[in-house]
């Protein structure tokens, strides 16, 4: 029997063994396709090797395992970049790679990515993680947005929500996808995105 201080750790070990295994199966069931009924927990703790109770255990509910499936994969998309965007003192600039950061992650896993978002106008769980991140990436935009508009006038005949509304579309998952093509990457999607929303902002490129 281990001494009692290592018990601990030993069970959060495999703690974080089995939400991992858990998070990898719902990533292979999105994978898999079929239609949108195939994807609950009973499914997942399945693919998984794990009672369902466990996956209520590591989760709560479907909308939060939905959660920490758009953080794992947030992470690998190295979404975390974004706080160099924020962080960039011109607001061109912290705007410029805002894009590329979305770019990036856009591009990380892009079939997940595509049926998480088509499942979300089917499913409420998935409706509600989804437009939860994307208020998100609107609420980032406002904030870019407002800081242009103080460093200089922005050309464009929009109010200040409707321009972000169409920035908003321009760095969309969707918007990346159908420019991206079967095989497109972020190298020669992210300049003709950047050039959108410079021409949307009434900005040259340079």
């Amino acid at each position: 029997m281990c001494p009692r201080r290592y018990c601990p750790k030993k069970r959060q070990a495999a703690a974080e063994e089995t939400r991992g295994r858990i998070l990898a199966a719902a990533r292979e069931l999105l994978m898999a396709g079929g239609n949108f009924t195939g994807f609950t927990i009973d499914a997942v703790a399945e693919q998984a090797g794990v009672a369902r109770m466990t996956v209520y255990y590591q989760f709560g509910s479907k909308a939060g395992l939905l959660e920490s499936l758009c953080d794992s994969l947030a992470a690998r998309g190295q979404l975390e970049r974004l706080g160099a965007a924020f962080g960039q003192p011109d607001p061109r600039a912290a705007l410029a790679e805002f894009v590329a950061a979305f770019g990036r992650f856009w591009s990380c896993d892009r079939l997940v990515l595509r049926r998480l978002r088509g499942l979300a106008a089917l499913d409420p769980d998935f409706e509600r993680v989804i437009r939860g991140r994307d208020e998100w990436r609107r609420d980032g935009l406002r904030a870019l947005v407002g800081r242009l508009a103080g460093a200089r006038p922005l050309a464009t005949p929009q109010a200040p929500e409707a321009t972000v509304n169409v920035l908003w579309t321009l760095t969309s998952f969707e918007t990346f996808d159908a420019l991206a093509g079967t095989a497109g990457s972020p190298e020669e999607v992210v300049p003709l995105v950047r050039w959108l929303v410079w021409t949307a902002l009434g900005l040259d490129e340079k």
